[in-house]
């Protein structure tokens, strides 16, 4: 099933798929900590080079299609700001370019993705800003970070804080960037998924959908009395917590919407015999009910023989010509052997 790729390659790989719980948790304190060289203090300008990857597949380079995926671009992301790096949330305007990210370390990126044709060539007006608290100061600063999910409502922004298990939400007509977090009141079974296993993914449910005006919130790797994944549903006419049947071992890294009502979840697993591999599930929008435990086909998989890493963030936008196109970005961890990774997909089928 998996490839075989050089050692360097391997430990790149390996790294970009070991889970952060396996660091002590003492390194992650919950009390206010001290700002690292990641930690981006004000906002900044800052450059971002891009390596275009030509194919997907390392064994086919002349492959284009990926179970219900074709391959439009990809980019190596780098930047000599020592900030940039850890992208766990992102969301895209309608016309896929203009970008708003996470990264783990409690920071805003906002830019615009450069096309050439259907092809991404680079990023440009790339900003780094802090997440500000409630008290006008960077989250950090109370120990909030690991930053991981992103959903958009208008001007309206949610943020999952992961390891504190908290949602804060943004009004950008307030100041962009520069506005204060407010904390969206949480189911309690949502503050007591386990440590570095908790929120994720996160979708808001637009107008003119079942669920609309509701916020899916979906666990990384909380898992129920029958082992599957917990989820909730926040606010709208029929809150309440609901279940993703887990399967081989894959948690999930993030989700997004589609057009059509259904919903496209992310998901990744690691392991030192097989290394890291990543899918994403299509389940439908119409399923997720209180109570309820939903599944969806398999349209997309990759492992070791593809480039991937760490990837822990999907968006969709359509394209002028009526393409569904995906992107997937990955999570570098701030780490030497792991890459910054812009993926975009058509989805065909």
């Amino acid at each position: 099933m998996f490839g075989h790729p050089s050692r360097r390659r391997f430990l790149k790989l390996t790294a970009a798929g070991l889970s952060a719980s396996a660091i002590p948790a003492r390194a992650y304190a919950r009390e206010p900590v001290a700002p690292d060289e990641f930690t981006v203090a004000a906002p900044v300008s800052i450059e971002v080079n891009a390596r275009p990857i030509p194919s997907f597949d390392t064994r086919d380079r002349a492959r284009m299609r990926f179970g219900s995926l074709e391959y439009r671009s990809g980019l190596v992301l780098t930047s000599r700001f020592r900030g940039f790096g850890g992208l766990s949330g992102f969301r895209l305007d309608p016309k896929g370019e203009r970008f708003i990210a996470v990264s783990d370390k409690g920071s805003w990126f906002t830019g615009r993705i450069v096309y050439q044709g259907r092809e991404m060539t680079g990023l440009d007006d790339v900003e780094a800003a802090p997440l500000l608290g409630p008290d006008g100061r960077p989250i950090t600063a109370r120990g909030w970070f690991d930053t991981e999910a992103l959903a958009l409502d208008g001007s309206q922004v949610y943020v999952g804080l992961e390891r504190v298990n908290r949602i804060l939400r943004y009004d950008f007509s307030k100041g962009f960037t520069r506005s204060r977090g407010e904390e969206v009141p949480l189911p309690p079974a949502a503050r007591r998924l386990p440590y570095n296993k908790g929120l994720e993914a996160l979708v808001m449910v637009p107008k003119g959908l079942a669920l609309a005006g509701t916020l899916i919130a979906i666990s990384e790797r909380g898992i129920d009395s029958a082992g599957n994944i917990v989820a909730f549903l926040i606010g709208g006419k029929t809150p309440g917590q609901f279940g993703i049947r887990r399967s081989q071992n894959f948690d999930v890294s993030d989700a997004v919407l589609l057009a059509s009502g259904d919903l496209l979840v992310l998901e990744r697993k690691f392991s030192w015999l097989a290394g890291v591999a990543i899918r994403i599930r299509r389940v439908p929008l119409k399923s997720v009910a209180p109570g309820a435990v939903v599944d969806g086909p398999l349209i997309f998989e990759a492992d070791l023989g593809h480039e991937v890493d760490n990837m822990e963030a999907i968006d969709a936008h359509v394209t002028p010509e009526g393409d569904t196109v995906l992107t997937l970005v990955s999570d570098d961890n701030f780490s030497m052997i792991q890459r910054n990774l812009m993926l975009q997909f058509t989805l065909m089928d």
